[in-house]
């Protein structure tokens, strides 16, 4: 297909009609400009404010993926027959689009042991089944997941339930994708979180983008940066993959962009994968050269910068280039752009976090903001990009395995001692599921199995628990791939059909309250009910009212007693004041480190492993049409893809190993492998390439971050080699699919 020229633009608006069309345009204009948060990116619309407005009232403030999630929530019913009709087996031949794209599912299914099918389950006899099963489970074998599709008052009752339970086996996707962040500016500068707020975004007059692509992923973000541009403000990327939309990009809601668009990036670094730390230790060498480093604020607000300047005198130019990839005319380009900066803006997603070194990178950042000062004040700070609407909301309402000394003591409060074992990350859960040793599992939303790296072995470890419960609103893969020996699917309410008010957390750390609405079907629950009607066959002992915790101003009430710093969400659904979160915003250079100062935190390189013969480096990485493990298209436009089984690689590498482009190639890691991938040209750092994901997770590794257990999603080295496929033989017709009946 052919590329798109820019990104947005026309192509933006009347992907956006056409949505429209397919629900109802009046239908669909009400929905977007109800009083709900947005239901994709964490940077955050809607809310009290309005539909499509951001937390300073901009209007109008809506992107394609905003409107993505929305239609999906708006198409129709799956039928029951759906599952009569195909087995779970055929289930799985369908892709993560033609699952999203079968509807919302809006009765409860069963899958017992040994069947083939989805049956239908009754509401009572699910519940039962639920309750049943998590009384006969030693909570020591039964784990509870949330993404961050739900809401706060979702997160904090199911981990509410399950530390009453006596498990602290709770986590959320957030370790699958920023915990990297979290953990390492925990370390540095005593806070998980921004430092910023929405407001200093207008101020900055440098934005470095490293690691990220929103002009697909956070669209929003794009107009910012246009007007950053607009007013003399630089912006530097970096990314090993050079992105159409962040080169140049049309903002459908401004004209003058509309018409003639407008350049992204004044600046475009692409290292290799995995040679961040190499760019950021000669950005800083290039500092000390100038001696454009703020020695006043170093001396009075940090520690354990004379190790980190001894690091990096000691790197040579040679050294940092082998590391970074780039060259030192790059770096130093760079870094003098950054010393003529008086408020900067550090921003990265998870090109930064998805490393086995991943904290390490995020805390080389902090290194560079510190260097100059640019946290704690006005128009500068860090910005870990989140994605999911409310997958910070989830961290602070306590979806964790580890407790606070505050949240264990408010437990108690409750009648409830606080579980003492140490609670599994993600991946722990799923490496104890892999040996046997759960039996339960819950999921508040997400796709678990579409989220993990090696996807044969997800599969396999998902399938020796005896119980796993879903909640979500539609099929994914993980319904297919993901099963239990008993599997239950529960269908819930959307964020805009709750019958109660919700809250959400933004990546600014930004409350919104969200007003709910009518129910588009008869059959699904709201989560808060779901839970709290298991919890209420669970216990017996009167201690809590769990009957009552269906009631989100209950709910409310009772979140303050163990998230503290959530106090005004006691009093929102009555106020409708809308807040920043206390502490997390740093405008003055105050540190809620055990010294009060930020720390330098002087990482040497991270060792790289080396890469043979027919060997690239390899990311896996979203589509424009796509959000999260939720595929809208096949086609991403910004790349010029048409499909989503190929493998995107520099033109002079496909030359090099003897390939051609649309030539079928088997791509292998040490996890497993891709068969008939079509190998397209794109331009990326050479020697790596680029898949999709969650398809190309069967080639992830299970290797993980061992500081924040994120794995390596950004760095699998894979072989690449030519095959003869069913493709070229004919047996098999390109881009073929299942019909999708029944929808």
């Amino acid at each position: 297909m052919r590329k798109a020229k820019s990104g947005g633009g026309w192509q933006a608006i009347r992907y956006s009609l056409r949505l429209a069309a397919q629900v109802g345009p009046l239908r669909f204009w009400k929905a977007m400009r109800a009083k709900n948060a947005c239901k994709t990116c964490a940077f955050g619309m809607g809310g009290q404010r309005g539909g499509m407005r951001n937390e300073v009232g901009s209007f109008p403030e809506v992107c394609k993926k905003s409107m993505q999630a929305m239609a999906a929530d708006m198409r129709g019913r799956i039928e029951p027959r759906l599952f009569q009709t195909y087995s779970i087996a055929q289930l799985k031949s369908f892709s993560p689009r033609e699952m999203e794209a079968f509807g919302r599912l809006d009765h409860p299914v069963v899958a017992r042991p040994g069947a083939t099918h989805f049956e239908p389950i009754s509401w009572e006899e699910a519940f039962g089944l639920i309750a049943d099963a998590l009384k006969k489970t030693n909570p020591e074998r039964a784990f509870f997941y949330a993404s961050g599709r739900s809401s706060n008052e979702a997160g904090f009752l199911m981990q509410l339930f399950a530390r009453a339970y006596g498990t602290n086996h709770v986590n959320n996707c957030s370790y699958y994708c920023h915990q990297a962040s979290g953990a390492g500016l925990k370390d540095s500068i005593g806070s998980p979180t921004a430092t910023i707020e929405f407001d200093d975004l207008e101020k900055c007059d440098l934005f470095f983008l490293i690691g990220g692509n929103p002009a697909s992923n956070h669209p929003r973000l794009m107009a910012t940066l246009v007007k950053l541009r607009r007013r003399g403000g630089k912006v530097i990327v970096v990314n090993p993959v050079r992105e159409l939309g962040l080169t140049n990009f049309r903002v459908p809601s401004n004209v003058k962009s509309l018409l003639f668009g407008d350049e992204i990036a004044s600046m475009y670094l692409q290292p290799t994968i995995g040679g961040d730390i190499g760019l950021f230790a000669g950005i800083a060498k290039r500092l000390f050269e100038l001696g454009a480093v703020d020695h006043a604020y170093i001396d009075a607000s940090t520690e354990g910068f004379v190790e980190f300047r001894s690091l990096v005198d000691a790197l040579t130019w040679e050294d940092i280039e082998t590391a970074s990839g780039l060259t030192r005319t790059e770096i130093e380009a760079a870094a003098e752009e950054y010393a003529r900066s008086h408020r900067t803006v550090f921003a990265w997603t998870m090109g930064i976090t998805h490393h086995e070194h991943g904290t390490e990178n995020v805390q080389w950042i902090v290194n560079l903001a510190l260097l100059r000062g640019m946290i704690g004040r006005e128009g500068a700070g860090v910005l870990p990009i989140r994605g999911h609407s409310n997958v910070q909301g989830m961290g602070s309402v306590g979806v964790s395995p580890a407790m606070s000394k505050v949240a264990v003591e408010g437990l108690a409060t409750l009648g409830y001692p606080a579980p003492e074992f140490k609670g599994y990350d993600t991946m722990g859960a799923m490496e104890a599921a892999g040996r046997g040793e759960i039996s339960f599992g819950f999921c508040l939303g997400g796709n678990l199995y579409g989220a993990n790296p090696d996807a044969r072995f997800a599969s396999s470890a998902l399938s020796n628990v005896e119980t796993l419960v879903y909640l979500s609103t539609s099929l994914n893969t993980g319904h297919a791939h993901g099963l239990g020996k008993t599997t239950l699917i529960l269908p819930v309410r959307a964020r805009d059909e709750e019958a109660q008010s919700t809250t959400q957390e933004s990546m600014f750390s930004y409350v919104r309250l969200s007003d709910g609405g009518s129910a588009r079907f008869d059959g699904p629950r709201s989560e808060t009910s779901i839970l709290a009607e298991i919890a209420a066959r669970v216990f017996a002992d009167g201690r809590l009212d769990w009957g009552n915790l269906g009631d989100h101003e209950a709910i409310r009430r009772l979140i303050p007693r163990l998230a503290p710093h959530l106090k005004e969400i006691e009093s929102i659904g009555e106020t409708k004041k809308e807040f920043t979160i206390p502490g997390r915003v740093i405008h003055e250079p105050r540190f809620a480190t055990a010294t009060g100062k930020a720390a330098f935190r002087p990482h040497p390189f991270p060792a790289r492993q080396p890469s043979g013969d027919r060997q690239l480096r390899l990311m896996t990485i979203r589509s424009e049409g796509q959000f999260n493990t939720v595929v809208y298209d096949e086609e991403d436009i910004y790349r010029g893809q048409e499909r989503r089984d190929v493998i995107m690689m520099n033109r002079l590498d496909i030359a090099g190993l003897g390939l051609r482009v649309d030539q079928p190639v088997t791509v292998r890691s040490d996890t497993g492998e891709m068969r008939d991938i079509l190998v397209r040209e794109l331009d990326v750092a050479r020697g790596c390439a680029a898949m999709y994901y969650p398809e190309a997770n069967v080639l992830v590794s299970r290797k993980t971050d061992p500081r924040s257990k994120t794995p390596a999603f950004k760095a699998v080295i894979v072989t690449v080699e030519p095959t003869r496929s069913r493709i070229a033989e004919g047996v098999e017709e390109a881009g073929e699919s299942p019909a999708l009946p029944l929808s």
